[in-house]
């Protein structure tokens, strides 16, 4: 059964807080920014309120995620952290000498209490709920762009991720002593994925070994996530396979396995940055930015947002998101630099192949990407000039979505996209306005908001949520869910201050 959240006990040391806990503190200024019972009414319907023991606050299951998100730490580690610091006691509304949770708990709240719930837009909807209350969105502009993440299960992300935390488990054993290097294993620069988990095994001994290492905060937690990022590795490496990641194109030569993140992002305010993620998207990685907008449009508009421009790159300048602009009575403004190739001519609605702007190749509905393409006619001849771009035959052949797109025994699969149309014309002189100019120049600070989500947050790659949880768009949601809550409470915080 569970209750309402409950709140510090009396204690005769709840007063060491305000000795502590400085006014300025991030997690105090948090908890003082906003009512997390939203969460209680949110998953209540998972617990049972009439019998069976007392189960931990859903609220303080959630503020223990939430400090994990923004401090980047293992499930062990955040809740070792909460048994000594006092600010996350306060944050998590203990009295000081009360007990914490066991770190197994975090796994079965995410399996029973999370599943299943639209996390990701419950908090961005509570966080720009908070910002117009305050104030701080007075902007009718958003800036969207997509940020992508690597799986779990691909193997070159693990051994990458394998090699930049053994690196910083090394860089924090070096700073308290400097002999150690000398004890420390071969390191593995060149080897594949199996030498450099067995080069992580040699290196976590190394440090156990050492009680007196072992026992060092800044030592710990490197450990922690280093164990962490090695049993995830051999579990996705030799048993699983992400069934829903996709392999995304960052450019011709360039690609990903896994995950893409749509955001729309408020512009500013006067001479402040706004900077608060309205609304976000999460697909596979060879899903299209473009076709994602109508819908990002819509949840920031649910969230009570006036909009009036849009601000993209040349992915969001497809025809159907042109269209937008006349379904709205030309009140709505889209700035995004045309391309003369993006989706002019589209010819069957069911053929739904999407641009790839940073491969600035097409990719057809199975996910494969064009593998060059060619221009056909001549200027001003009568008709309109077109891009062609030529397909992996061999590849269609065995597609299982090949029934109307490729026709048996041809020898070649082509799409043809006309480079001129009426509404890209309109659109080329909207770009020679100086409102146009203006507003363009707001794209990149989408940018600095992407590089926090993935430097500050983990955002760049998936992280495991429990074996019920461990994989997929599911798991891609909740991380993003925290993530986002994190960096607009983070940006709330400091704009209120």
């Amino acid at each position: 059964m569970v209750a309402q959240q409950q709140q510090i006990q009396l204690s005769a040391y709840s007063g060491l807080y305000a000795l502590i806990v400085p006014q300025d503190n991030l997690l105090r200024k948090i908890n003082e920014l906003i009512d997390f019972t939203f969460i209680y009414d949110e998953l209540a319907s998972k617990y049972c309120t009439t019998n069976g023991r007392r189960a931990e606050s859903p609220v303080r299951m959630f503020k223990y995620l939430l400090l994990k998100t923004i401090y980047t730490l293992s499930d062990v580690d955040v809740v070792e952290r909460s048994r000594y610091d006092m600010s996350f006691k306060y944050f998590l509304e203990l009295s000081p000498e009360e007990a914490v949770i066991n770190p197994s708990s975090l796994t079965k709240f995410r399996k029973l209490r999370l599943k299943d719930t639209d996390l990701l837009n419950l908090l961005i909807s509570k966080t720009v709920a908070i910002a117009l209350e305050k104030g701080i969105i007075k902007s009718h502009s958003l800036i969207v762009d997509a940020t992508h993440s690597l799986s779990r299960s691909n193997p070159q992300s693990a051994l990458e991720v394998l090699r930049e935390r053994s690196r910083l488990l090394r860089k924090a054993l070096c700073s308290i002593d400097e002999d150690i290097k000398g004890r420390m294993p071969e390191q593995n620069d060149s080897g594949g994925l199996e030498e450099q988990l067995a080069y992580c095994r040699r290196l976590e001994k190394l440090v156990e070994a050492d009680q007196a290492l072992c026992v060092i905060p800044a030592v710990r937690e490197k450990l922690n996530l280093l164990r962490e990022t090695v049993e995830d590795t051999q579990e996705s490496h030799t048993l699983s396979k992400d069934t829903d990641a996709r392999t995304g194109h960052k450019s011709a030569d360039s690609s990903f396995f896994g995950y893409k993140t749509h955001l729309a992002m408020t512009a500013h305010l006067a001479m402040t940055e706004e900077r608060i993620i309205a609304a976000a998207l999460v697909t596979s990685g060879e899903k299209g930015d473009g076709p994602q907008l109508p819908e990002l449009l819509e949840i920031s508009r649910a969230n009570g947002l006036q909009v009036d421009t849009i601000i993209g790159d040349a992915a969001y300048s497809g025809k159907e998101n042109l269209k937008l602009q006349d379904k709205e009575g030309r009140s709505l403004k889209l700035v995004a630099r045309l391309n003369p190739v993006i989706s002019q001519g589209s010819r069957k609605e069911e053929a739904r192949f999407e641009y790839n702007k940073d491969a600035a190749m097409f990719v057809c509905p199975a996910g494969h990407m064009a593998m060059r393409k060619a221009r056909q006619g001549k200027k001003n001849r009568g008709k309109n000039q077109a891009t062609v771009y030529y397909f992996d035959v061999q590849k269609c052949r065995s597609c299982p979505l090949k029934e109307g797109c490729y026709k048996p025994g041809a020898k070649s699969k082509t799409y043809g996209v006309t480079i001129k149309s009426p509404i890209h014309v309109e659109q080329q002189a909207f770009q020679q306005t100086d409102y146009f100019k203006e507003k363009t120049r707001e794209r990149y600070k989408i940018e600095a908001k992407n590089s926090e989500l993935k430097n500050v947050h983990g955002y760049g790659r998936a992280i495991s949520y429990g074996r019920a949880i461990s994989y997929g768009i599911t798991s891609m949601q909740l991380q993003g869910a925290l993530a986002i809550f994190t960096v607009n409470l983070k940006r709330i915080v400091k704009l209120t201050s």
